[in-house]
């Protein structure tokens, strides 16, 4: 891509109303202006996005299924599966081993990139068909596949870390002495805390909107779906709409924290550029081992390495509140999707050559 290309492609992604919002709410705080959305509405929207993701992934996966069955998509499914679980857990340990940030905000950000873009996706898909390889027509229902398990994950190993760290001190201060049953109390405090998360509100909303929207899709009739559809579907104008109010409120708690980036400035600006590398390229190579031809490689080691900014934010938010936005947010939306838009996408196009992909 020439540079007018990546220029142009960074204005559309960036100079649209739901980014510009998230930015609105930051310097809104800066100047100390007196923008304030209810606590009620902001929750009201969380719970709405979470519906509509689920929702919208479980429609998309039951059409693929009724449309090519599932011969041609368990491999690709199984390969997203595996990097929907380790992304997360590679991010999360980079950003607290080498980067030595909280629980909370490892856990926060490695939802984010346990996530992906599906602006990303589009700006892939459009690279690839330009390129003259178009990706295989499944590369939606990988999308959606890829969505929930990193968020799930990541805010599991939050909340249980989380709690099984203030439980320790706690016993520190608190309980007798190693009395023989440590090991078994220990065990019992991380199955409560994952069974916390797994049946919390945003893992339900999101996995259950899941199965309703693959279910109902088999059953109804299309003129009773729709809708349905029309409410929840995710380029809708009540769900983009809801997403410029929620980022709105996300700018403004992150303004209020944007002293916290300078500590990690760099290191999340490393973090940003090169663990997307390193997750594209196993997207790539995973994806080619996988069946996927030229193009499907290229824009699944797009999405792969790519970072949520729409379905991990009101996740984060609900599980884990202690987190902080600012580096989430600036880390997914201000470091890794202009890397990805303007440098991530051709270097993932000749990764998916080097390795063989036609």
């Amino acid at each position: 891509m020439d540079p007018m290309k990546i220029l142009h492609s960074l204005a559309e992604n960036l100079l649209t109303p739901i980014p510009m919002c998230f930015a609105l709410g930051i310097f809104c705080k800066l100047i100390h202006g007196g923008i304030k959305i209810p606590k009620e509405l902001y929750y009201s929207i969380s719970i709405f996005l979470l519906m509509s993701i689920g929702f919208v992934g479980g429609h998309e996966l039951a059409k693929e299924v009724k449309d090519h069955g599932i011969s041609t998509v368990w491999l690709p499914a199984l390969a997203t599966l595996f990097l929907g679980c380790f992304t997360p857990i590679s991010a999360y340990v980079i950003l607290r081993r080498l980067g030595g940030l909280s629980v909370a905000d490892s856990a926060g950000i490695a939802a984010h990139y346990g996530s992906t873009s599906a602006v990303t996706y589009a700006v892939a898909d459009v690279f690839a068909n330009q390129s003259g390889h178009a990706p295989n027509s499944f590369l939606p229902t990988l999308v959606t596949i890829l969505e929930c398990p990193g968020i799930a994950i990541a805010l599991a190993m939050g909340a249980v870390f989380s709690k099984v760290k203030h439980d320790a001190k706690q016993s520190e201060t608190l309980l007798p002495p190693d009395d023989g049953h440590s090991h078994t109390k220990e065990e019992g405090q991380l199955g409560e805390a994952l069974y916390e998360v797994l049946t919390g509100q945003s893992i339900m909303l999101m996995a259950g909107l899941l199965v309703i929207g693959f279910v109902s899709t088999f059953i109804m009739s299309e003129k009773g779906f729709h809708p349905f559809f029309d409410f929840f579907y995710s380029k809708g104008m009540i769900f983009r709409g809801a997403l410029c109010i929620f980022l709105l409120e996300m700018g403004l708690v992150a303004g209020e924290r944007l002293g916290d980036l300078k500590k990690v400035g760099i290191f999340l600006v490393a973090f940003g550029i090169l663990v997307p590398i390193f997750h594209g390229f196993l997207g790539a190579y995973l994806g080619h081992l996988a069946g996927l031809n030229l193009g499907g490689c290229t824009v699944f080691a797009a999405i792969v390495s790519s970072a949520s900014y729409i379905a991990a934010p009101p996740a984060v938010r609900l599980t884990l509140p202690e987190a902080n936005p600012t580096l989430s947010i600036t880390s997914a939306l201000a470091i890794t999707f202009p890397f990805n838009i303007a440098f991530g996408i051709p270097i993932y196009y000749q990764m998916a050559k080097m390795i063989g992909a036609t």
